[in-house]
């Protein structure tokens, strides 16, 4: 009687344990689905940037224009060193202190650090080099990560969200994506490996293709070595260009999801 008693006990503590661990899954679970941010989409993200990028070139004309009407070395000089220093500090001051950029706020749009509020200047200025480094490849992460993360937003730990979601549309911004982790994925590095040895195949490809046009006189060697080409030279070079950046991202995104030869899903 006292044996069964004692089974009693531990088969009721069995399963108040269960229960106990039943609660935490479920807690974790919906802490895990209570993201409700509105991340913006690639498109909006590109509205800001071509924003900005007109700024910058009206102030770039202004001081090419000033630099004329000068004629003044001197001037040019200031004029030069203003530029680069408005390209420079720009994005990383506005970023730092108002969460973004004119293109950011006429897009409805912010930079949001992980712990909460505006990133730091230092994370702003990061974000920038990486961005201008990268060009539009940062942005092919967008579509592989669960907050819709370029690859400066990524390596500063930071997103770009709605500001005002009253003032969003519905195709402004997107919730968080399930991760792209189904049964039988290759492993990161093994996805990673096999994207850089499409990419350098490519180049190869791409490298050679160039050889043999130059062999034949089109483009010249001077077009190819100091980017003094004909309109006739860039006709042929820019389907070249971009035919190599589209397989370069086909490679990318494909071999993130597993979907290339080298690093498929195992069904």
């Amino acid at each position: 009687m006292f044996r069964g008693f004692l089974n009693q006990r531990s088969s009721i503590r069995v399963s108040l344990m269960s229960d106990q661990m039943a609660e935490t899954e479920v807690t974790i679970d919906s802490e895990a689905s209570s993201d409700t941010h509105a991340y913006a989409r690639f498109t909006r993200r590109i509205q800001g940037v071509f924003i900005d990028a007109i700024i910058f070139m009206v102030i770039l004309a202004a001081a090419l224009l000033l630099a004329v009407s000068f004629a003044s070395d001197h001037v040019a000089r200031i004029l030069g060193a203003t530029v680069v220093v408005t390209w420079l500090f720009y994005e990383p001051l506005l970023v730092s202190l108002t969460g973004g950029t004119i293109g950011h706020y006429l897009c409805n749009m912010r930079v949001v650090d992980d712990r909460g509020g505006n990133v730091s200047f230092i994370k702003a200025f990061a974000r920038m080099i990486i961005k201008s480094l990268l060009g539009w490849y940062s942005f092919l992460a967008m579509a592989m990560t669960s907050r819709h993360q370029a690859v400066h937003d990524l390596l500063t730990r930071s997103t770009v969200q709605m500001r005002d979601l009253t003032k969003a549309q519905p195709y402004h911004f997107r919730g968080r994506r399930d991760p792209l982790t189904p049964q039988g994925m290759p492993s990161p590095i093994r996805r990673v490996a096999v994207i850089t040895v499409y990419l350098v195949a490519c180049f190869t490809l791409y490298a050679i293709v160039l050889a043999m046009l130059a062999l034949a006189g089109a483009p010249s060697r001077r077009c190819i070595d100091e980017m003094n080409c004909s309109a006739g030279e860039f006709a042929i070079l820019i389907p070249l260009w971009v035919i190599w950046g589209g397989i370069g991202i086909w490679a990318a995104l494909w071999g993130w999801q597993g979907r290339l030869w080298g690093a498929r899903v195992q069904r």
